[in-house]
């Protein structure tokens, strides 16, 4: 007869087919087998850390947002993972009944069932979760004012940036933070947002926000933008920590500003746009102007105003293809001025922009 008919520990028939890790659990018999059997192994207690507030989870040398607020969830999750069902269970159901005792401590009361060798188990414990609070490193930098870079959003000239690049640079900023968050960069954050005479400055918690953020605003308005390194401190390590500036310079024109073009006899420019290079129409003509690529964004000119300074008055008179007639808006007298191919003659009324540079039509 084989070595496997008899249960070694008490000499009773095995079973065949019998479950087992080893062939000597192979080999015993169902008492001898469920002396030593527990369907769950579970641990006595369990611990739990929490971020106080931003309800962070701490896994071992990493924090994992989950947004807790209930710690109910954490504790049923936190005791799920720390269970292990016996391997040879089949048909396994469970269920936990959670029991808040205080503030902090949460007893998970747990049922099992399962089929082992046939046989129906049940098996019933209580594991308490503690819930512990900290602060997370992302938490204690904010509370700190922590930040890496500078974003300085300003303009050429006189001008100070609008408030659409001022908001769009902040957009863009939280923007950023929040596809660095959702990849797991919990240290991506904007610690402050301060508007100045001169512009806007923007401190974020990253080097790599600060470049996107100057790069994307700057793509989107024209301008360029520099950077500068600071040396604020030194790690554990002994690494030197270097803090980065970066400097906006949007252009000094914007679209919808007429200007006048030093050394250009060909009349005024309303700008269209200043991505790459400057770009927009003349209005006296109607025709297309975009300045060289040596001149970029920055012409050589003067801003005689802008399109909504422009007024409404009335067209008088259409003398030929390049002249019409038209009300100064101050004076009311008739006035001869040029005729772009924009304007269109059947119109009652047009607008007009009147500066140094003389009286001129505007789209509509």
């Amino acid at each position: 007869m084989s070595e496997a008919a008899f249960c070694p520990r008490c000499g009773d028939p095995a079973p065949e087919g019998a479950t087992g890790h080893t062939r000597r659990e192979r080999a015993l018999c169902n008492d001898c087998y469920f002396e030593d059997f527990e369907l769950v192994d579970h641990p006595d207690r369990v611990e739990v850390t929490v971020c106080a507030h931003c309800g962070a989870i701490q896994r071992d040398d990493r924090w994992e947002d989950v947004g807790a607020r209930d710690y109910t969830d954490i504790a049923v999750e936190s005791v799920s993972e720390a269970l292990g069902v016996h391997v040879d269970a089949e048909d396994v159901s469970w269920g936990v009944d959670p029991e808040q005792v205080d503030p902090t401590t949460i007893r998970m009361h747990c049922q099992f069932s399962g089929v082992v060798r046939g046989e129906p188990l049940v098996e019933e414990f209580t594991v308490p979760v503690k819930i512990g609070k900290q602060t997370c490193q992302r938490c204690g930098r904010i509370a700190g004012d922590y930040y890496a870079s500078v974003v300085q959003v300003r303009a050429v000239g006189d001008r100070t940036p609008t408030s659409e690049e001022t908001e769009r640079a902040r957009e863009i900023a939280e923007v950023i933070t929040e596809e660095m968050e959702a990849t797991g960069d919990r240290n991506a954050f904007v610690t402050d947002v301060s508007e100045k005479p001169e512009g806007l400055d923007l401190k974020l918690s990253d080097t790599k926000i600060g470049k996107n953020v100057s790069r994307k605003l700057t793509e989107e308005f024209g301008g360029a933008y520099d950077s500068s390194e600071t040396l604020v401190t030194e790690d554990e390590d002994g690494n030197e920590v270097y803090r980065v500036t970066f400097a906006i310079r949007l252009p000094e024109f914007v679209p919808g500003d007429v200007i006048d073009l030093e050394d250009d006899d060909a009349g005024p420019v309303l700008v269209r746009s200043v991505q790459g290079n400057l770009k927009g129409v003349r209005v006296t003509t109607g025709e297309p102007y975009e300045a060289g690529y040596e001149v970029g964004d920055a012409p050589d000119a003067r801003k005689l105003g802008r399109v909504e300074d422009a007024a409404e008055t009335t067209l008088v008179a259409v003398e030929d293809e390049n002249a019409v007639q038209v009300l100064d808006p101050e004076t009311y007298e008739s006035v001869t001025v040029a005729r772009p191919s924009y304007l269109d003659t059947g119109r009652e009324t047009v607008p007009v922009l009147k500066s140094r540079a003389g009286l001129h039509v505007l789209p509509s």
